[in-house]
């Protein structure tokens, strides 16, 4: 322990921190300036439809058709309108997600510790730092307790850096060594800070503006859409210009013709792409999040439905992270002793035995094992007259897994060195008999697999202050075993369950006893008959061999944090998308490396954290269940947006170029495409977002990570369904012209039947599998509220005479009306005829290929 003056913990009064925030702003790097409205608003004008539309408008001015252009201006208005309200939405829920990620900082405020967002620090806060903890601000030490902090990141020094209290509160001296920075780690150790320089004015404050000007590199999905989305605009403009051309060449009439190409370019661009991801994974990040998991990064959305291992940690995530002591083992030349709960009184052996397990525990745990020996102890121990001093620690280490703490005892000449962690580990200090050894180890196997967690408790007497590099050099005793309950959670067996449905191996990495592993595995669901390795035979595995052994293995125990490492990168090499949950400092590596890093929520580490994609924030593997399958849901949506998008355009398209080709009364204008875009863009980034989940979705493989979003297959099916809709509405258009109607009825009845096709793409496109049942399911508000809203703007249109004349439409009779809604009803049959014999070739092909 290193102090260098009273550091009483009182910290500022809130009256004080909220005067000190008012001050100097949040604590927090500068960023890039809030979007709002207006930025949005230049956005959208950017935007290639948004152009179209505008010079549209422009020509019509020019041609002295005032009432057309306001009304194209109006559906224009409408747009920006609507592509604004989306961007709010997402901008508020990006927001939202913001502040819920942000750092906490333990900061004494009026006397009393609590936690409160990083960005609510002020000059003078008084904060408390432990392992794991990033440094929320630039501090001075108070109080340090064989503190290390890796400051890689402002100074690119990889190893890390001692720290000691050497400036009292209130002095201005300090030193290098007793400042601590925003943004660093601290790897080891404890310590009392006072906040001295909080956002722009820190140290990485000053290097804010660089950080802010780095742009997250795309993700694959991003750079498919942003690909095709470029070729298919090059493809509109050349089509959209031989299409004026051909206007021109036999009409001769150079407005007329800028309109008719500016009409097939906007009915060719795919713009919605760009919107469905936008929209998609902002709101699939807040529904995660409205499941208790954050998202740190939106690639794991796109990677949730592809995983098809889950590697998970015992303690607080298969089980409820409430431990409690429910059996004392001591040995004597006698034999064993032991103590169970519930006994009440605790002999002589049995109190040392507790004593010295609390003294090797931190002195405010946070750990729940360690809470369990304080809550023992405070009960069934009396109080000692006096409070020892902590005067020295040892930390776990991968080499030795050993917590030992040095105290100074009131009335003792010698300090009492009390020491507890892995049975083998405590035999091995204590250099045991081997007969007692076995006895020792015998003992802890027999209570671990009964699926308790055993630890062993060694006490040493040191005298000086000449402390040993490990606690190797110490002279320890064994005290006795603790064994420790830990209930499994409730919700763990189903969604273990559930996912070895979904084609999902799940694996248990810890570590604990393999006794006690192979306890909870079984009574999760787990499979641990089918393989155990413990972390030393990990170790002496080479690579190859590693691999063969991952393949088969599904319970790892007495694993350390490297060897973890080691576990995910064989499972990647074996080809598996890999979910790898840790809560560590030493944890961080492998969450790094897992495709899909999932940090604990409540007893995660701030490095953890940073290294992970996802944040549980309770903990539970139920959760983290229940996360893959809306990451599953998420991509099903995504598929079936996309499905559309390419669907609907194919008949826009060929509704405008058919007419020019087969000398007929144009059926589009540029006002008719903007009615339809406004029907469009909800459609596809509201209503397929809400879609509920596919019924087979937990019940199939996970997909082929590298397969595109936009498969060949994918893309010819939906061309297809287009030209379903294309055909009907085509032959519908040519039918009533070859019948003798005038174009405007013509036009009027074939622009209904396009959006009752319209309509019947969307109810299609619900269901990737060909189930009739989906597409009438009722669940979806969105889309029968959007529905309503497009047959009321169609009223509208056909309705009110002004509307009318503009959209050159004239009210068609019942019957008409009738045929056209008719149209509507056989495309959906046949696009559910289709569907479904698309998924029975599939099907059948997928039989085929399974079969030897």
């Amino acid at each position: 322990m290193n102090t260098a003056g009273s550091a009483s913990p009182s910290g500022l009064s809130a009256e004080q921190a909220t005067r000190q925030l008012a001050l100097d702003g949040p604590n927090e790097l500068p960023r890039q300036p809030r979007r709002t409205g207006w930025h949005i608003m230049l956005e959208v004008a950017r935007e290639p439809m948004f152009q179209l539309l505008a010079t549209a408008v422009s020509i019509y001015f020019v041609l002295g058709d005032l009432a057309e252009a306001s009304v194209l201006l109006a559906f224009l208005a409408v747009i920006v309108a609507i592509t604004l309200v989306q961007e709010r939405r997402t901008e508020r829920v990006l927001e939202a997600l913001r502040d819920m990620t942000s750092p906490r900082a333990l900061v004494w405020r009026d006397g009393a510790p609590c936690r409160v967002a990083g960005r609510e620090l002020v000059r003078g806060d008084l904060i408390e730092l432990a392992e794991g903890d990033r440094v929320p601000a630039d501090a001075r030490l108070l109080v340090s307790n064989d503190l290390a902090v890796d400051e890689s990141l402002l100074s690119g020094e990889s190893l890390p850096v001692a720290k000691t209290a050497l400036a009292a509160k209130g002095d201005t001296r300090s030193t290098a060594s007793s400042r601590i920075f925003a943004g660093t780690m601290v790897v080891a150790g404890r310590a009392f800070a006072e906040v001295t320089a909080t956002g722009a004015r820190s140290e990485i404050g000053r290097i804010g503006t660089v950080l802010g000007n780095i742009e997250a590199e795309s993700t694959p999905l991003h750079r498919q859409t942003r690909q095709l989305v470029r070729w298919f605009s090059v493809l509109g403009l050349v089509v959209s210009a031989a299409v004026g051309l051909l206007f021109f060449v036999t009409q001769g009439d150079w407005l007329g013709a800028m309109l008719a190409g500016i009409t097939m370019a906007m009915s060719m661009l795919p713009q919605e792409f760009l919107l469905i991801l936008t929209v998609f994974m902002a709101m699939g990040a807040w529904r995660l999040s409205q499941r208790r998991v954050l998202t740190r990064r939106a690639a794991t959305i796109e990677a949730l439905g592809a995983a098809t291992v889950l590697c998970t940690d015992k303690t607080g995530t298969l089980t409820r992270n409430q431990m409690g002591i429910e059996r004392l083992v001591c040995f004597t030349a006698e034999g064993a002793l032991r103590w169970q709960a519930g006994e009440g009184f605790l002999d002589e052996p049995f109190q040392s035995l507790l004593r010295h397990g609390m003294l090797a525990c931190e002195e405010a745990p946070f750990d729940p094992m360690e809470r369990a020996f304080h809550t023992l102890a405070q009960s069934a121990l009396a109080p000692l007259a006096e409070k020892p001093v902590l005067v020295h620690e040892y930390g776990l280490s991968p080499e030795l897994p050993v917590m030992a703490h040095v105290w100074r005892m009131a009335g003792q000449q010698d300090h009492t060195v009390a020491a507890k962690g892995a049975p083998e580990s405590i035999v091995r200090l204590c250099n045991l008999p081997e007969a007692l050894r076995e006895q020792v180890l015998k003992e802890a196997s027999a209570l671990a697999e009964r699926g308790m967690r055993v630890l062993a408790v060694a006490s040493a007497s040191f005298r000086g202050t000449d402390w040993p590099v490990s606690p190797q050099g110490f002279d320890f005793r064994l005290l006795g075993l603790v064994a420790l309950a830990d209930p499994l959670r409730d919700t763990v067996p189903r969604a273990v369950q559930e996912c070895r449905r979904a084609g999902i191996r799940v694996l248990m990495i810890t570590g604990d006893h393999p006794g006690t592993a192979c306890a909870i595995a079984r009574q999760a669901g787990i499979d641990g008959d089918a393989g155990l390795l413990l972390g030393d035979e990990v170790a002496r595995l080479d690579d190859a061999a590693l691999q063969r052994a991952v393949s088969t293995t599904t319970v790892f125990a007495r694993v350390a944090p490297q060897q973890k490492l080691r576990i995910v990168q064989a499972l990647k090499a074996n080809g598996a998308v890999v979910a790898m949950t840790g809560d560590g400092v030493n944890d961080a590596p492998s969450l790094k490396a897992a495709h899909i890093g999932i940090a604990m929520g409540s007893r995660g580490t701030d490095v953890a954290r940073e290294a992970s994609s996802l944040v549980l924030l309770d903990d539970d593997f139920g959760t983290l269940a229940q996360a893959v399958r809306l990451g599953r849901r998420i991509y099903d949506n995504i598929v079936k947006a996309s499905r559309f998008v390419f669907a609907v355009h194919v008949p826009i398209a060929g509704l405008t170029l058919i007419p020019m080709l087969f000398g007929w009364p144009l059926m589009f204008t540029p006002m008719h495409i903007a009615f339809l875009e406004i029907v469009i863009d909800p459609v596809c980034s509201i209503v397929f977002e809400a879609e509920d989940e596919e019924p087979d979705l937990m019940e199939r493989m996970p997909r082929a990570p590298s397969a595109p979003l936009f498969s060949p297959s994918m893309i010819a099916q939906s061309l297809l369904q287009g030209c379903v809709v294309l055909l009907l509405v085509g032959g519908f258009y040519g039918w009533l012209l070859h019948e003798g109607l005038s174009d405007d009825t013509a036009r009027a009845a074939a622009f209904i039947a396009l959006i009752a096709s319209n309509i019947a793409l969307i109810l299609a496109n619900r269901t990737l599998r060909g189930d009739v049942r989906a597409v009438f399911q009722t669940g979806n508000r969105a889309l029968w509220t959007m529905a309503l809203t497009i047959l009321a703007l169609l009223s509208a249109a056909l309705l009110f005479a002004p509307m009318r004349r503009l959209f050159g439409f004239a009210l068609p009779d019942l019957a008409l009306l009738g045929s056209a809604i008719g149209v509507g009803a056989v495309a959906l049959l046949a696009l559910l005829a289709q569907q479904h014999l698309m998924a029975a070739i599939m099907r059948s092909r997928q039989s085929m290929t399974s079969s030897p």
